[in-house]
C-alpha cells in the first residue's frame, strides 16, 4: 500500500508545454551568448539564398556549429564566404524551436588572419595559372595614343579625379566611366560587368567604345582589395579584347587581377602616365623631326642639283641634238611636193590602164556569150529530159504489155507509180523553168551593170568623145594636128568637122564654110532606154 501511495503523490517540478521548454531554452541561450567571437572553417557554403540570407556552418576538427547571414548584414562583410575558408565569425547564439537545434547568427565575419586570405589567394593563383590565364603570351601591347580610354571604379572616390586630372595634364582625350563598387558584397561582379560591358560596345555605337581600360581603386588591407581576386574578375580581365591597365592599391599592393591585365600600373596615376603619352614632348619631337626632315631634304636637294649639273655639262648642246633631224626634215619637205607629183602620175596611169580594160565591146561580148551558154545550158536540158522521157515512156509502154496480164494488185501498183512518174516529169518541168528564169535574172542583171557602166550614159549629161579618122577616141590636145578630120560623138549622134589653128597656136574651132556632117543617131538596141524613158537604173557617175 505505502509503496502504490509513494508512486501516486503528485511531483514538485512544474509542467511545461513544448513551446514553452523550447522559448526558455531560446532565451537562455541568447542572454548567455549574445556576443561571442568563433573562429572555425566555412563548411556548406553555396552563396545566398533566393530570400538573400546564406546558411551553412563552422566546423573544427571535432564539432559543428550552424551559422547563418542575414540579408540585411551581407552588404558590411568586408570579403565574399568561400567553401573551407577560415574565419572567425562575431554574433549571437539562438535557437531554432522548430528542430531544436542552434545556431549563430553573425554580425560581421574575417578571415582567420591573414595567413588564411594568403593562403587561399596563392590556391587560386595556381588554378588560375594552370589554365594559362597570367602567360605573357596573352598579353597585348598599349596603344600609343588612344581616342577613348575607359575607366571602370568607383565615381566618388578620389582615384577618379587624380585619372581625369593627369590624362587631362599630359594629352587631352575622351574619357568614358563606367561607376562600379570596389569593395563590399557584388563588387566582384560589377567589375566583371563593366570589363565585359566595354568590350560589348560597337566602335560606331552611340558610346565610344575606348581603345583602352583602366581598373583602379586607392590602396587598402588585404580585405579591402580581395574583390580584385575575384576568379569572375580575373577572367573578364584575361578575355578582354581592349588592352587592359590594372591599378588596383598602392605600388606594394598586389592582386590577381594585376596578373591578367596586359599592364600593371603601381597606381592610379600611374595608369594615366601610361595611357597617354605627354603632348608638350611629342609636339617637341615633332619638332624636332620636322627641322631634321627639312635639313636633310634640302642637302639632298643639293645633291642632287649638283649631280644633275655635272650631268648638264656632259650633254650635248640643243642645236647639236636638233641639227640632223632638222636637216632631215628639211629634206623630206623638199622632196614631199616632187613624190606627190610622182604619185598622182603614177595614179593617173593606172586609172587610165584600168579605164582602158573597161570597153563596151568587152562586155557585150561577155553578155553575149553567157547569153549563148545559157541557150545551149537550156537546149541541151531540155533535149536531155526529152530523151529521158521517151526512155521512160518507152520502158512504162514496154512493162505494161509485159505486165497486163498480171493480176489486178500488180496493175494497181503499176498505175501508181505512173502517176509518181507523171508526178515526177511536172516537177522537172517546173525545175526547168525555174532554172531558165534565174538564168534570165542574172542575164537582165548583167545587162543593167553594162548600161550603167557605158560611156553614153555621161554623154547624157552633157559631155561629148573626140575621135580621128580611124575611130579611135582621142584623150589630149597634142594628139590633133591642125586641119584634122575629126568625129564628135554627142548622146544623139555624131558630128563630122575638121580641126583649126588658134592665134594663140592651140586649135580654134572650124570656120563656116567646113562642111558639116551629121550622122544618123545608132539604132538603139533593144535594152537601150530613151531618153524621155524614165530610168530603171540609177547611173554609176
Amino acid at each position: 500500500m505505502n509503496t502504490f501511495a509513494a508512486k501516486d503523490s503528485p511531483s514538485n517540478l512544474v509542467e511545461l508545454s513544448v513551446s514553452e521548454l523550447s522559448g526558455s531554452i531560446k532565451r537562455t541561450m541568447e542572454t548567455a551568448f549574445d556576443h561571442v567571437r568563433v573562429r572555425g572553417e566555412i563548411s556548406g557554403y553555396r552563396g545566398q539564398h533566393s530570400s538573400g540570407h546564406a546558411y551553412f556552418g563552422l566546423k573544427d576538427d571535432r564539432s559543428r556549429i550552424d551559422a547563418v547571414i542575414w540579408k540585411g548584414t551581407f552588404p558590411r562583410i568586408k570579403f565574399r564566404p568561400e567553401e573551407g575558408m577560415e574565419v572567425i565569425a562575431t554574433g549571437k547564439i539562438t535557437t531554432f524551436p522548430g528542430s531544436s537545434k542552434y545556431q549563430i547568427v553573425i554580425e560581421s565575419l574575417e578571415p582567420a588572419g591573414a595567413g588564411a586570405l594568403m593562403a587561399l589567394l596563392e590556391e587560386r593563383k595556381r588554378r588560375l595559372a594552370a589554365e594559362g590565364l597570367f602567360d605573357q603570351a596573352r598579353k597585348r601591347p598599349l596603344p600609343f595614343m588612344p581616342r577613348v580610354i575607359g575607366v571602370v571604379t568607383s565615381p566618388t572616390g578620389a582615384v577618379i579625379r587624380d585619372i581625369l586630372h593627369r590624362i587631362t595634364d599630359r594629352f587631352p582625350v575622351h574619357v568614358v566611366v563606367w561607376p562600379v563598387k570596389v569593395q563590399g558584397e557584388g563588387s566582384g561582379e560589377e567589375v566583371a560587368a563593366a570589363i565585359s560591358g566595354f568590350n560589348a560596345l560597337l566602335p560606331d555605337g552611340p558610346i565610344a567604345r575606348p581603345d583602352l581600360l583602366i581598373v583602379a581603386r586607392g590602396g587598402g588591407s588585404l580585405e579591402d582589395l580581395w574583390s580584385f581576386n575575384d576568379e569572375i574578375v580575373v577572367r573578364a580581365a584575361a578575355d578582354s579584347a581592349i588592352p587592359l591597365i590594372s591599378a588596383v592599391g598602392h605600388e606594394t599592393d598586389w592582386t590577381l587581377i594585376d596578373h591578367a591585365a596586359d599592364v600593371r600600373a603601381p597606381t592610379p596615376t600611374g595608369a594615366a602616365e601610361m595611357a597617354v603619352p605627354v603632348k608638350a614632348e611629342l609636339e617637341a619631337q615633332l619638332a624636332g623631326l620636322a627641322a631634321r626632315l627639312r635639313g636633310s631634304a634640302s642637302r639632298h636637294m643639293d645633291q642632287r642639283r649638283q649631280s644633275v649639273r655635272g650631268l648638264v655639262r656632259a650633254l650635248p648642246s640643243l642645236d647639236q641634238l636638233l641639227a640632223l633631224p632638222r636637216r632631215r626634215f628639211d629634206e623630206a619637205a623638199a622632196g614631199l611636193g616632187r613624190g606627190l607629183e610622182r604619185t598622182t602620175v603614177v595614179k593617173r596611169r593606172s586609172l587610165e590602164q584600168a579605164t582602158a580594160g573597161l570597153r563596151l565591146d568587152l562586155l557585150t561580148n561577155r553578155v553575149a556569150e553567157r547569153r549563148r551558154f545559157v541557150g545551149e545550158q537550156v537546149l541541151r536540158k531540155e533535149r536531155c529530159l526529152e530523151r529521158h522521157m521517151l526512155r521512160e515512156r518507152s520502158r512504162v509502154e514496154r512493162a505494161d504489155a509485159a505486165l497486163s496480164a498480171l493480176p489486178a494488185r500488180i496493175l494497181g501498183h503499176l498505175q501508181r507509180e505512173r502517176l509518181r512518174l507523171s508526178s515526177l516529169a511536172r516537177h522537172a518541168d517546173t525545175a526547168v523553168s525555174n532554172t531558165l528564169a534565174r538564168s534570165r535574172a542574172a542575164i537582165v542583171s548583167q545587162d543593167r551593170v553594162l548600161q550603167s557602166l557605158s560611156y553614153k550614159n555621161v554623154l547624157k549629161r552633157g559631155y561629148a568623145v573626140v575621135r580621128d579618122a580611124a575611130d579611135k577616141p582621142l584623150t589630149r590636145a597634142a594628139a590633133i594636128a591642125a586641119g584634122q578630120a575629126l568625129s564628135i560623138e554627142f548622146a544623139d549622134g555624131r558630128v563630122e568637122v575638121a580641126a583649126g589653128e588658134a592665134p594663140d597656136g592651140g586649135f580654134a574651132p572650124p570656120a563656116a564654110q567646113d562642111v558639116v556632117r551629121k550622122k544618123a543617131a545608132p539604132k538603139a538596141s533593144p535594152n537601150t532606154q530613151s531618153p524621155g524613158d524614165p530610168p530603171k537604173q540609177g547611173s554609176l557617175f
